[in-house]
């Protein structure tokens, strides 16, 4: 009988879990939503017990019950990054877990410099919480639910540089917080099982971003990788090395590929702030609109990340005028999304071929349509939205002993269909996009 493993991805806003077999075919999924509480703009963070640990052992007993009594060979668990909450002697939580972007990641009165690294902004701030005995991302306190053992992968502890080089922990760092190495998780390489859950081998996990590009049906120089989550990451493939100012170049899942591109509020986070105020405008209301009468947002609720690295800016809306509704303000947030993308490809100044649509924003119709229209791009959507968890469940396997490696990763990318761009809401989104870079780059 093919082995089946399982993937469980923590979002932002919700657990995630699919169990697949050999051939990438997903034979059961589950999502569980969880909140995200982000009251004001440096405040952005999670009940841990909630969305760490209830969430994933929640997706764990619902995905393998739609197994039919069907053996999991191994398991893995993704997340964002940073994440960090502090937890007691027994492990249960006693902090928020702060998120990615929340001001305390800046070493909000501590005086550190944001070259630090928004780790140890967090563990500084944790450290000195009441109750506190341990600091654990999100993948450890999942992994010692599953499993019993509090332990992350390398990639993961390398998302905390400089307090973690993926091997262990800086000691000197260690020493200002206050803190040892052993009130931190063990450091596992590679897909090395940690313990078991139900028979199941646990993995020490893996980041949410790298799970989605090893499954992303793309990988070839000229194709533009868009992660549709709550973050919203481009990443332009190149086979060189280059380096642009206010972007990041990382080596892709994909031998001799590099990734340009970034992380930019403009996704699911701003999105459905906007959905939150107006409405929820169906797709078919908002695609027939008149491509040359849309209002233009500059989609910064809570600050930008890439390219701007301004966790101040706010979000304006520009041109709105008296015979605007709802669905034309919703839908130039879909379009704004749009043009951040296009942002990142014109700083790369690399060829730009197709774009290839993965997360959760792809069962959007018209965010995906946005995103042709916006870029001049066909848009290849991936098949499976819970991409994250897929690529996890594939990281499974090569625990399992399954696979040698992830090189073969992408056998499981499956697109569902492409999105071609129209070419008059092309030609009109043009100079919408001209208004966005001169309210950005002011």
């Amino acid at each position: 009988m093919d082995e089946v493993t399982v993937g469980i991805d923590i979002g932002t806003t919700s657990v995630k879990a699919v169990a697949a077999g050999g051939d990438g075919e997903v034979l059961s999924r589950v999502r569980i939503p969880h909140r995200v509480v982000s009251t004001d703009p440096g405040r952005f963070e999670h009940d841990p017990q909630a969305a760490w640990i209830d969430g994933v052992m929640g997706a764990w007993g619902q995905v393998t019950a739609g197994m039919a009594g069907r053996p999991v060979a191994a398991v893995t668990v993704s997340a964002m990054v940073p994440s960090m909450c502090g937890v007691d002697s027994a492990g249960a939580p006693v902090t928020p877990g702060l998120l990615y972007g929340d001001a305390r990641g800046r070493g909000v009165g501590t005086g550190a410099e944001a070259t630090d690294g928004e780790a140890v902004g967090f563990a500084r701030w944790l450290a000195v919480r009441d109750g506190v005995e341990a600091l654990w991302p999100a993948q450890a306190a999942a992994n010692r639910a599953l499993c019993g053992v509090a332990a992350i992968d390398s990639s993961t502890a390398m998302a905390m540089t400089p307090m973690s080089d993926g091997q262990g922990w800086t000691p000197e760092l260690l020493d200002e917080i206050g803190m040892t190495s052993e009130q931190f998780p063990a450091i596992i390489p590679g897909a090395t099982a940690i313990g078991e859950r139900d028979g199941a081998l646990v993995s020490a996990g893996t980041i949410d971003a790298l799970g989605e590009q090893l499954v992303a049906p793309c990988g070839d120089a000229g194709d533009v990788l868009v992660m549709c989550g709550t973050t919203l990451l481009p990443w332009v493939m190149t086979d060189e090395w280059v380096e642009i100012d206010g972007l990041w170049t990382f080596p892709s899942a994909r031998a001799g590929i590099m990734a340009v591109g970034g992380a930019s509020n403009a996704g699911g986070l701003f999105i459905d702030r906007v959905r939150a105020l107006v409405g929820d405008p169906a797709s078919e209301d908002l695609l027939p609109l008149d491509p040359g009468d849309l209002p233009v947002w500059l989609p910064y609720p809570r600050g930008e990340r890439t390219p701007l690295h301004d966790p101040d800016r706010r979000a304006e809306l520009l041109d709105l005028h008296v015979g605007h509704t709802s669905t034309h303000v919703m839908m130039a947030a879909y379009e704004a999304a749009g043009f951040v993308v296009r942002h990142h490809i014109d700083l790369a100044g690399l060829d730009a071929v197709r774009i290839v649509a993965v997360g959760g924003g792809t069962q959007s119709p018209a965010w995906m349509q946005a995103l042709a229209d916006t870029t001049g791009l066909a848009v290849d959507v991936s098949a499976e939205p819970y991409s994250a968890a897929l690529g996890a469940a594939y990281h499974s396997r090569v625990t399992a002993g399954l696979e040698a490696d992830t090189s073969q990763a992408r056998r499981w990318g499956r697109v569902s269909h492409r999105v071609e761009p129209r070419v008059a809401h092309t030609a009109a989104a043009e100079g919408r996009y001209r208004r966005f870079r001169e309210g950005t780059d002011r």
